[in-house]
């Protein structure tokens, strides 16, 4: 759901975005400028200005950029009309920043969209005349109503079970099977139903009785409804294709049967002609939503005119992590390894990739937070530094390891920047002083900088971040990339010798917005491998690389597990220079060493075995660590249930010392008062409860009660440096005191670390 919550803005398909105050020079020049700095394989993408046009384009390979020019060549050379070109892409981000692209290129007027965003403009104009009446509520989520549709069946489904009920609807709508169907199309795709198919499809039917009882439509239906309006109408079908004569459709692997019917209404018969597509099979990672890569492999067969361009030469990578990503696709088999690129890096070398191997989980966490901030002293900022894991559910331990080292971060997903209460709060102040003839707070700033920074002090903005992380640091780095930006900003308008006044910066912003074009925040990344697609950094730690994790448990058959390299392959691919692999053999300290590193590891680090000996030499390049141990977890052995000595393995329970069944021996007293305390720290600090300790570390405290700094530190989830920071209070609370807290917070016992 994620790649469709999308700026879905209602009004005429045809109106184009906000003129851009930030003017380029290709704009002031000739449409042969647009063609400056692109390679021989780019600039053949962008001078094919007639379809049909392939484009199979590498990881970090610059297809963006060929074919933003591609469109903006047209566009300067007179071939395009702007109005008549679409561009059609998966995510919000992906559209904003092709947006942003183009209007710097002078293609105004340019629609760049989503799939969805495009679908439903078209829905809501030709509603009226197609169909009568007012346009369907459109569900933005639909997890509710499917709730509400398995109760009607009979169904108790859990909320983990919810999702996966919700998604199976989705990939039934967008591989266009209906709820009789399901069950039959389950069985011939191989895929793997998390419940009974029969009671899916039963779920299934009523959702759609459900939604059509009430007037919705869901996100699917978006897709649907457009694409049955232009076959059941051709004088409708015909506005659009006359209106839209050009269209290019970004990560052309990732498209589902839905869309390629839609897009098959788009262009018309003859749309070959009008068509650029561009992808590459070795990233399809989303066939659990019904994407297919077949559109992509198979456009020469459909289109036999088709021009074919291969983008191979790495722009983004060193030859080290090239290296890397070239040998774990030699390991693929099946169709889309059949088609893999073979990369070659244009960067200078850089150095090896680095595999580590830990204990346990924790120490992994804590090991991966130090080598970032080793990092950052080394002048790598936090904005270019990324961990990447498999699943969601990983992320906890990684928030909890750099909060405690005071290095902040920030989640993949969160709220849009420009949609940030502070922000939308810093627009208005600024659009004020640029507004005022002589503003008092900007009045003696040296440069559009330092006017951009004396209006934001004016709600709290500081030359230095704040101590700690959560809310009150994600708002300080908010505003720092507004202040980032005009210093970009500032130096871009001067080089081309265009007015750098405040004006011209708001302005920036505003067409920014427009577009969702959005500054960086700096922050170290947080985000599972399929969030981080589309996406680069300096610095990639992908963690958690063990079997039953890397490639995931539940992948079975052989092409499920094809897409887990392809998974990692595009964590791989997302590292600029410093690439860093690891996996722990235990879930928690002291636990049995029984996991092992992920098999698309084997033939590329050193010392293990290539399979079936594919590659030989190819993946024996970087290094193998031996993680560290965290001082305060040097357990051993099994851990025990303290009341029926049951060997333990869910985590909670390995905190608790004891089963979740067995009876707790927990001082409830202790535990509010515990909880209390936290709630203070943590609003002192501006960030989550969970950051100074999570719910079971606070439980198996109240449980053991500690004494001392020892037995305080053998607690799990009590590390070096929270013992350090916390450990007085919380030792002050076990013995029934009130902790001696300073004005900051943090309780008084001697000189303080302020972060």
């Amino acid at each position: 759901m994620e790649r469709m919550q999308e700026d879905l803005l209602s009004g005429s398909p045809y109106d184009g975005p906000h003129g851009s105050p930030w003017a380029d020079p290709v704009a002031a020049t000739g449409p042969d400028a647009v063609l400056a700095g692109l390679d021989p394989e780019q600039r053949a993408v962008a001078t094919a200005l007639h379809g049909p046009v392939c484009v199979l384009a590498g990881a970090g390979t610059g297809k963006t950029r060929a074919i933003t020019h591609r469109i903006a060549y047209g566009v300067r050379s007179g071939v395009y009309h702007p109005a008549q070109v679409l561009a059609v892409t998966f995510t919000a981000r992906a559209a904003g920043e092709m947006r942003g692209r183009l209007r710097q290129l002078g293609a105004e007027g340019v629609q760049a969209r989503t799939f969805h965003s495009a679908a439903l403009r078209q829905l809501q104009y030709f509603w009226p005349r197609a169909v009568g009446g007012p346009v369907p509520q459109l569900l933005e989520r639909k997890v509710q109503l499917v709730a509400e549709a398995a109760g009607r069946c009979g169904l108790r489904v859990q909320r983990t079970e919810l999702r996966d009920l919700t998604a199976e609807i989705e990939w039934a709508k967008v591989t266009q099977t209906a709820p009789e169907d399901y069950p039959a199309a389950v069985a011939k795709s191989g895929r793997e139903a998390p419940r009974d198919p029969a009671e899916t499809a039963q779920v299934y039917r009523v959702y759609e009785e459900t939604k059509t009882r009430r007037g919705s439509i869901d996100f699917e239906d978006v897709l649907l409804l457009t694409a049955a309006i232009l076959e059941d109408r051709p004088d409708i079908a015909e506005q659009v294709r006359s209106q839209y004569r050009h269209f290019t459709v970004d990560e052309y692997q990732d498209v589902s049967p839905l869309q390629q019917r839609l897009l098959d209404q788009w262009t018309g018969p003859d749309g070959g002609a009008s068509l650029c597509v561009v992808g590459d099979a070795s990233q399809t990672i989303y066939s659990f939503t019904g994407a297919t890569p077949d559109y992509l492999l198979n456009f020469r067969s459909r289109h036999a005119q088709a021009t074919v361009v291969k983008l191979v030469r790495d722009y983004r990578s060193t030859p080290q992590v090239v290296h890397l990503a070239n040998g774990l696709l030699a390991q693929a088999r099946g169709e889309a390894a059949r088609h893999r690129l073979e990369l070659v890096s244009q960067r200078e070398a850089g150095p090896e990739p680095v595999y580590t191997e830990y204990e346990d989980e924790p120490t992994e966490a804590e090991t991966t937070g130090r080598r970032i901030k080793d990092l950052l002293a080394a002048g790598v900022r936090a904005s270019e530094i990324a961990v990447l894991f498999r699943t969601n559910g990983q992320s906890e331990v990684y928030e909890q390891a750099l909060a405690d080292l005071g290095v902040p971060y920030q989640l993949k997903g969160a709220e849009r920047f420009f949609e940030r209460p502070e922000v939308r709060d810093a627009g208005v102040l600024l659009r004020g002083a640029a507004r005022a003839a002589d503003d008092p707070l900007t009045a003696g700033a040296p440069d559009l900088a330092g006017q951009v920074r004396a209006v934001l002090a004016s709600r709290g903005f500081t030359p230095e971040p704040p101590a700690g992380s959560g809310a009150v640091r994600d708002r300080w780095e908010s505003l720092a990339a507004l202040v980032r930006l005009a210093e970009e900003f500032e130096r871009t308008r001067t080089a081309e010798g265009l007015t750098t006044d405040l004006a011209a910066y708001v302005a920036e912003l505003d067409a920014r917005a427009a577009a969702q074009h959005a500054p960086a925040v700096e922050g170290v990344t947080l985000a599972s491998l399929h969030a981080a697609k589309g996406l680069e950094w300096d610095a990639v730690f992908l963690v958690g690389l063990t079997e039953g994790t890397m490639p995931i448990i539940y992948a079975k058959t052989d092409e499920q597990i094809e897409e887990e390299r392809r998974l990692l392959y595009v964590g791989v691919t997302r590292a600029r220079k410093h690439l860093s692999l690891s996996w722990a053999l235990s879930r928690s300290p002291g636990g049995r060493a029984s996991r092992k590193p992920s098999r698309f590891m084997d033939g590329l680090r050193p010392g293990s075995a290539a399979p079936g000996a594919r590659i030989g030499a190819r993946g024996g390049r970087g290094s193998v660590e031996s993680g560290e141990r965290s001082a305060a977890r040097r357990v051993r052995g099994p851990v025990k249930c303290r009341v029926c000595d049951r060997a333990l393995t869910d985590a909670v329970e390995r905190k608790l010392r004891r089963c979740e069944g067995c009876p707790s021996t927990m001082d409830e007293g202790l535990y509010e008062r515990l909880r209390e305390w936290r709630a203070r720290q943590a609003k002192e600090q501006g960030a989550p409860a969970y950051v100074v300790f999570t719910d079971a570390t606070l439980m198996a405290i109240a449980e053991d009660v500690p004494a001392s700094r020892q037995e305080l530190a053998l607690i799990s989830g009590v590390g070096a440096m929270k013992l350090d920071k916390y450990g007085a209070a919380v030792l002050s609370l076990c013995a029934g005191e009130e902790p001696e807290e300073g004005p900051d917070g943090v309780e008084d016992d001697g000189p303080v670390d302020p972060a």
